[in-house]
């Protein structure tokens, strides 16, 4: 017997289609961004890496001139102004097992690896060759001291916890529970303290410090304590630090009675000290060479224009693997491993041809870039005459080359040009607009030079605070407010009035 059951079921799923127009960036486009933001400094590295990591990609440089050019061989043909001076590592030319390569990771695939958007590339800094760092020094001296064997733990504890600058930060509590976590030494505070004084008397004065006051102390306490000049620039660090930060001058000749001429001479003792003595010794590995992007000449009053030849490199797709992949696409017969070694060899051809393209693009858009940023400032780049930089914002080029914004700001704040004046960053061009009372609109750089200068004329025992800066402007045509001068005055680095003022 069968009973039919008739219930009304609320609709859970609701099905609908719905149109949306999204902006995506392709592969291709995602390593030509990433390309157009690498300095000429890292460009070898990025080539020799791309070379090392795709067969298919070819420093043509290095090929037989004999062999025949295909459409992507040479870089320069288009290019005959740029010679190429650097050479990248040769590639050979034998020829490649497809199957040995289908078993390694295909890391460098641009159609998986630069949709998981990582930043890896951008990470990366160009090795340089550096001198043993005040680590090593310290260990060395450290290994020179007859100890313990806890000790010397507890001394490779307290050097592994300095930072680049010297200091020890890190409290001594935490230390002691690293050596009992990791290493299993029990140790008490007063026997970190112990060997914190120990190394606190190596080299260089005033390591091991756990703050400014006790660096420098360190390192006056070095000097000949008999010596009345160095017992008083002690007491003022030990205790009249915040007034001498500050400047308070007048308070420090009444608190350790001194004259101004005694105080000065004080002062120039512990102006000489070292703030920093972990960098007294060490050649720091963020140090990158500045390679000029750019050089522009002056040619009997004619600019002229040359990109750095190591942004051109000769770069082609591997004839051997061009004809490998056209073996293997006209087979007759092809199994499941054929088809993963045609789909291998694509993949090589079409990662190296976007990587020449993105090259070439590179190239054309650094060009086009500096071109608009040349003749915008043409008067500047002829003279060097800071008060003849027009201003100039990042709209201002992209609306005459016709790109984005972006595109600009990424040539913009990584590009270096040599000039016969010097070698700037591209972005030092570009300054904010300000109009002077006769209706003229000038660059903020300008405004920046006469601030320079006055601060750099003024009498130092009685600096000129921001109010008097801002009525030299006035009197120079540009109606500033104070704040906008105070503004100016902290991007060029430059302190208050207050801390400018010297004995």
């Amino acid at each position: 017997m069968y009973f039919w059951c008739s219930k009304s079921i609320p609709n859970m799923l609701k099905q609908h289609l719905q149109q949306k127009l999204l902006q995506k960036l392709s592969p291709q486009q995602i390593q030509f961004i990433k390309l157009l933001q690498v300095p000429t400094v890292a460009l070898d590295t990025r080539i020799k890496e791309e070379l090392e990591e795709n067969p298919a990609l070819e420093d043509s440089s290095l090929m037989s001139l004999d062999e025949p050019k295909g459409e992507y061989d040479d870089l320069q043909d288009d290019k005959e102004d740029f010679e190429s001076k650097d050479s990248l590592e040769d590639t050979g030319l034998d020829e490649f097992n497809v199957e040995d390569y289908l078993q390694e990771d295909n890391a460098n695939d641009y159609s998986t690896s630069y949709n998981n958007g990582d930043d890896e590339e951008d990470k990366k800094e160009t090795p340089i060759a550096i001198e043993s760092t005040f680590f090593e020094s310290l260990q060395q001296q450290l290994d020179l001291v007859p100890l313990s064997d806890q000790d010397f733990i507890i001394g490779k504890q307290i050097i592994g916890s300095l930072d680049d600058d010297g200091y020890l930060r890190r409290p001594i509590t935490s230390m002691i529970d690293d050596l009992a976590f990791s290493q299993n030494v029990m140790v008490e505070e007063e026997d970190v303290l112990e060997m914190l004084k120990l190394i606190q008397n190596f080299d260089p004065p005033g390591i091991a410090a756990r703050d400014l006051q006790e660096c420098l102390a360190l390192q006056l306490k070095r000097k000949d304590a008999t010596n009345p000049l160095i017992k008083k620039a002690i007491e003022i660090v030990e205790h009249h630090l915040d007034e001498f930060t500050r400047k308070h001058y007048d308070k420090l000749e009444k608190s350790i009675g001194l004259n101004s001429e005694e105080l000065k001479e004080v002062v120039a003792e512990i102006l000489r000290l070292n703030p920093k003595p972990g960098d007294s010794n060490q050649v720091t590995t963020k140090q990158l060479q500045i390679i000029p992007d750019f050089h522009i000449s002056n040619n009997d009053g004619v600019l002229i224009l040359t990109l750095n030849a190591r942004n051109a490199p000769e770069l082609r797709v591997s004839r051997s693997y061009m004809d490998m992949f056209e073996h293997y696409d006209k087979a007759a017969q092809k199994d499941k491993k054929l088809k993963e070694a045609v789909q291998f060899v694509k993949q090589k051809l079409d990662s190296a041809k976007w990587f020449i393209d993105a090259i070439k693009q590179r190239q054309q858009t650094l060009l086009k870039t500096m071109n608009a940023i040349m003749h915008y400032q043409y008067d500047y780049f002829l003279t060097g005459d800071e008060r003849k930089m027009r201003p100039m914002i990042l709209k201002d080029i992209a609306d005459k080359i016709g790109m984005d914004i972006s595109t600009v700001s990424r040539v913009a704040n990584s590009k270096y040009v040599q000039t016969e004046f010097g070698t700037f960053l591209l972005k030092s061009f570009f300054s904010e607009a300000i109009q002077t009372e006769s209706g003229e609109e000038v660059s903020n750089k300008e405004v920046k030079k006469i601030l320079e200068d006055c601060i750099g004329k003024e009498d130092k025992r009685k600096p000129l605070a921001d109010e008097r800066l801002t009525e030299i402007l006035k009197e120079h045509g540009y109606n500033i407010a104070r704040r906008t001068v105070a503004k100016y005055r902290e991007q060029m680095n430059i302190p208050v009035a207050r801390l400018r003022k010297e004995l």
